[in-house]
């Protein structure tokens, strides 16, 4: 297969957590003093780059980790958010035909252990969490490094435009979703090496 390894971001990749995202985020900019995201300006927000929204909300890059921190324990206090429909299913095919899987998040790995049962879990190889949104690039090499894999050898699959930057970074390719937090419309302009526009068609992972 073209990608051996295949590295998953979770919000909005794996995980449906979006809408618990827009119902917290009035609460975080109240409590960190950024500006909230109107609901008729979601779909518009969507549409810009990662470090472009967080200039429209006024949030600096160095308060993003505490804000991320608050989230974290926003959800680790509220019910699990589920994947979406068909992740489960995709990610056993994927392990069935032989890919090494990992997830790489801003969320905790707890709140991912949360969410993913512990059989789906044990086809998961690697884990990381607490990442950086800015910052992935670094835990992408780190996660190569312990997968002893090349960067060609591995694909990020996420659903921001940050995702996509951190993966050129460090020379892996970049899988971009059309189902999470970014606009589709926005990660197509990214020249992403892969885009799927359903879940099932994660399936072409397995593709030679």
């Amino acid at each position: 297969m073209r990608y051996p390894l295949v590295i998953f971001d979770f919000d909005g990749t794996l995980a449906d957590s979006f809408p618990f995202f827009v119902k917290a985020q009035h609460a975080l900019a109240d409590r960190h003093g950024f500006t909230a995201i109107a609901e008729d300006r979601v779909d518009a927000l969507r549409r810009l780059g990662t470090r472009e929204l967080m200039r429209e909300v006024n949030l600096p890059a160095w308060k993003a980790p505490i804000v991320a921190a608050d989230f974290i324990r926003m959800m680790r206090g509220a019910p699990p958010v589920p994947l979406f429909p068909g992740v489960a299913e995709v990610l056993r095919q994927l392990r069935d035909g032989g890919a090494r899987l990992a997830i790489l998040t801003s969320n905790s790995v707890e709140n991912v252990r949360r969410v993913i049962d512990a059989e789906l879990l044990g086809a998961i190889e690697l884990i990381d969490g607490g990442a950086h949104m800015l910052g992935k690039h670094r835990r992408i090499a780190r996660m190569l490094k312990e997968a002893r894999a090349a960067a060609s050898e591995a694909i990020y699959v996420g659903d921001q435009v940050s995702d996509g930057e951190a993966a050129r970074r460090v020379g892996v390719a970049f899988g971009a979703v059309g189902w999470g937090y970014a606009h589709a419309d926005t990660l197509r302009t990214m020249g992403a090496e892969e885009f799927f526009e359903s879940v099932p068609e994660l399936g072409r992972l397995l593709a030679p």
